[in-house]
């Protein structure tokens, strides 16, 4: 069966997707397992070197990068990653922060590669409000004539931006979700990032047909891992949708399970 989309995990946000002949690769994240700094003071822990490193993923066509902010999205090496891709595509703020090849995106704005459209779409890193405190992130949308959509969430930890999503997005094939429901001092505690009932009512809401959950391992403050995403998706009655990659793996979409879309 012909491929139309393989999905890559190589750890923690960062996953290799190849669609329409091309390489994108979200929020790199190359660097050994130890601790690093967001800002003076805010220290984060990783706990899983990456699957694959820099070398072995080697040229993409993009980088989405959801934030530029953080290390757990962009960490030391997944940094020099950036510094050296002929395309970032990001918020507009991470791409005056970033400079070089960057390129910072509003929310639904679309830039084609080719055939593949990809379109920024909202996300919020936390409670309502949050965006004053954890800044400005980004989801994505890919999609074309005869091609699958495909969502990729960002740090987003919101549903009502998924509701509104799934307003604009015909019915989406593909979800890449950032789970793990990622807690920091922030917000007292509160979730940055989807938890694992919340991955499976996006889910829903979206009429995802294949779920790939990426954030749910490598990093201290990801509160919840791949057994309980596992779980969720048991108890909502979807686990058939569910690709639950572990590093290194490879997940691929036949031509004949993916439908003919894009982003609106």
């Amino acid at each position: 069966m012909t491929e139309v989309l393989r999905i890559t995990f190589v750890g923690g946000p960062t996953a290799l997707l190849e669609i329409a002949g091309k390489r994108l690769l979200t929020d790199p994240t190359f660097s050994p397992a130890g601790t690093f700094e967001s800002a003076p003071g805010r220290p984060l822990t990783k706990t899983e070197d990456p699957a694959l490193t820099a070398p072995d993923i080697g040229t993409v066509d993009a980088v989405l990068l959801s934030h530029d902010q953080h290390a757990d999205n962009l960490d030391p090496a997944g940094r020099a990653f950036v510094g050296q891709t002929l395309l970032t595509l990001t918020t507009i703020s991470g791409a005056r922060r970033l400079g070089g090849t960057a390129q910072g995106l509003p929310p639904w704005a679309t830039l084609r590669l080719g055939s593949l459209e990809v379109t920024s779409v909202p996300a919020l890193h936390g409670p309502p409000g949050a965006e004053r405190t954890t800044g400005e992130v980004t989801g994505f949308v890919l999609g074309g004539p005869n091609l699958p959509t495909v969502y990729v969430s960002g740090d987003n930890a919101s549903l009502e931006v998924v509701q509104q999503i799934s307003r604009r997005v015909r019915t989406v094939d593909v979800a890449v979700l950032f789970a793990g429901a990622a807690r920091t001092s922030l917000f007292d505690g509160a979730s940055l990032t989807l938890t694992s009932e919340e991955a499976a009512g996006a889910t829903r809401i979206l009429g995802a047909r294949h779920v790939v959950p990426l954030h749910t391992r490598g990093w201290k403050h990801f509160s919840e891992g791949p057994d309980r995403v596992r779980k969720a998706f048991a108890n909502a009655g979807l686990t058939d949708r569910l690709h639950l990659l572990e590093p290194g793996e490879t997940w691929s979409l036949g031509a004949r399970e993916g439908r003919s879309g894009g982003a609106q």
